[in-house]
């Protein structure tokens, strides 16, 4: 890969990481802002005026929203004129460690077994990369954070059982209770295999959310009549919204997952210019 290139990479992973923990996305605030108004539980009011108030803090002194800044999930869309080779990752890995220095990001990433912190937020299988065709060289990073992730949910189906799925979205929500701090936003899988279920549910979340069709605001408003509310203490809002991502799937089988993310639905993408 040309030096010029490889140093454009590492600069956009480390401008999108350090733009998704500090800036919350307009759709996310607005989905908040409308949430507040529409509440008229006290409580439950006053912690929505909280998060916004997080919000402009974190802005005004160009800090993390939360000391939780994730592990970094990597997603490029990858133009034909650009390689695909392992400098890709090492130029996104580079990238990741420049942001935990410049910003500072908390080192999350430790190794599963021993534990042993990498202290830079990178290690075998971190950051996760996912790549796919596009016409624009792009870098997105979606910081995920343990409370929210913990909470997530796979279910293999019976495929006689597609009328349960709402019943697993909202099953997985009242088991997660505050742990995730809602009001969440929830990425749901449905189909493809049981790896490619819990991709779908975690690409959903890339999805804008002031926008839901029929099927996902039905959803939504499943997950809302629970009245868990903001940070579980009671109120209208529970998940600001439901996003859903599906593919096809093997005849005998349905699998369904859920990918749970805090209020803080944090991500932001970066163009890399390519000669």
């Amino acid at each position: 890969m040309d030096p010029r290139l490889y140093q454009r990479i590492v600069d956009a992973t480390a401008r999108a990481y350090a733009e998704a923990v500090v800036h919350l996305p307009p759709d996310v605030v607005g989905a908040l802002e409308r949430a507040r108004d529409d509440e008229t539980d006290p409580v439950a009011r006053a912690e929505l005026e909280n998060i916004l108030a997080n919000i402009a803090l974190a802005r005004s002194t160009n800090l993390p929203l939360c000391q939780d800044t994730g592990v970094p999930v990597v997603y490029v869309a990858l133009p034909p004129s650009v390689p695909f080779e392992q400098a890709l990752w090492d130029a996104i890995a580079d990238g990741v460690r420049r942001a935990t220095v410049a910003v500072p990001l908390r080192p999350n990433a430790v190794d599963s077994c021993t534990r042993q912190n990498s202290g830079n937020n990178t290690g075998a299988g971190m950051p996760a990369v996912h790549v796919s065709p596009g016409d624009t060289f792009t870098v997105t990073v979606l910081p995920k954070g343990a409370g929210a992730e913990n909470t997530s949910r796979i279910e293999m189906l019976l495929p006689s059982e597609v009328d349960r799925v709402p019943e697993v979205v909202v099953r997985t929500v009242l088991a997660a209770g505050a742990r995730p701090c809602p009001p969440v936003v929830l990425g749901v899988g449905i189909g493809g295999t049981f790896d490619g279920s819990a991709a779908l549910a975690k690409e959903a979340l890339l999805e804008p959310i002031d926008a839901m069709d029929a099927y996902e605001t039905a959803l939504c408003a499943a997950v809302n009549r629970l009245g868990l509310g903001p940070m579980g203490l009671g109120g209208k809002t529970t998940a600001l919204a439901v996003k859903v991502k599906r593919a096809a799937c093997h005849t005998a089988s349905l699998p369904v997952a859920v990918n749970v993310q805090c209020w803080a639905n944090r991500r932001a993408t970066v163009v890399v210019e390519v000669d």
